[in-house]
């Protein structure tokens, strides 16, 4: 038995697919096809069901991918005690994202980081905050960005930033004429949000009073983007609310229509996110410094009071 076996059985694992799988690991097919077949002789056992497509997992299978993710995850660590040891930052190294903040965030830290500490491979992956979750536990990611509080045990959450909320609202809209808004001011029947499983979403609904359904409401908008929130309140059909920073790339046009809160104002707190047992800890250390130094030069609201109504059971 070999890591070499093992991060090829992780791969299909991953893929579910060997094709898929050897061009992951830059192998040739045959290759690793052969090195998984060695293993589970050796093993005595199957590991993936080949006649289902795509591939599975047999129940041993299962156990098995379990166990070699923590063997390989342990085996790299052997690296990083190294790079710790010696105040290397380089290599590679995991981050997810967030959708609701990788165009707004990744143009204004990528180009500094990279300048600053060339040697860090970065590789960036948009995922939800489920996966995020999922990833950072089974050792897939390094780090991510996301939304907090998450109340997870084994992941440490250190807060980046906290971003505001703003209203976008059109001329045809109530709350118009108002110079700022409040969160009582707020009704879910004409706010227009982003479709489930965005934890912005979570964002609007908890600073809004409750959510009613209305019997007599037409209709009930949501939207996976911002953009698309925008131009629907452009054209009349309701309100909508923005993180801050995606607010400053806004047409001018536009940005008649945003509204700010009266404090406290409320924000989602955005954090790194990473395993107690990191052990990556120099590259997150600086990747931390560098988005936190950028993002909150950004953001002019520092100065008032705010309050996160981000919340995750």
């Amino acid at each position: 038995m070999t890591i070499t076996q093992l991060k090829y059985v992780l791969a299909v694992a991953e893929h579910k697919n060997f094709t898929k799988a050897a061009q992951h690991v830059f192998v040739t097919q045959p290759t690793l096809s052969m090195q998984i077949q060695k293993l589970e002789d050796e093993l005595g056992i199957v590991i993936f069901d080949r006649s289902k497509k795509p591939i599975s997992l047999t129940g041993v299978g299962e156990k098995i991918v379990e166990q070699a993710r923590n063997i390989v995850n342990e085996s790299r660590r052997m690296q990083d005690v190294v790079d710790q040891e010696k105040g290397f930052i380089g290599g590679e190294f995991k981050l997810g994202i967030i959708p609701t903040i990788t165009p707004t965030l990744l143009p204004m830290f990528l180009k500094n980081f990279t300048n600053k500490f060339p040697k860090v491979l970065l590789r960036i992956k948009e995922l939800t905050t489920q996966e995020i979750i999922d990833r950072l536990l089974d050792g897939r990611l390094d780090a991510a960005i996301a939304a907090t509080p998450l109340s997870q045990e084994k992941i440490k959450e250190r807060p980046l930033y906290y971003e505001p909320f703003v209203g976008y609202i059109p001329e045809s809209h109530r709350l118009y004429s108002k110079s700022k808004i409040e969160s009582l001011d707020l009704d879910l029947n004409d706010i227009l949000l982003l479709e489930d499983g965005h934890c912005f979403r979570d964002g609007v609904l908890n600073i809004c009073n409750a959510f009613k359904n209305d019997p007599n409401e037409q209709f009930q908008l949501e939207s996976g983007s911002f953009e698309t929130l925008i131009k629907l309140s452009n054209e009349g059909l309701g309100m909508t609310l923005l993180p801050y920073l995606h607010t400053l790339e806004l047409p001018e046009e536009y940005k008649k229509y945003l509204r700010h809160f009266t404090e406290p104002v409320p924000a989602r707190e955005v954090s790194m996110l990473y395993r107690k047992s990191e052990l990556k800890m120099q590259i997150i250390n600086a990747l931390y410094d560098v988005i936190a130094s950028v993002v909150r030069g950004a953001i002019a609201f520092q100065n008032v009071e705010i309050i996160s109504p981000i919340s995750k059971e």
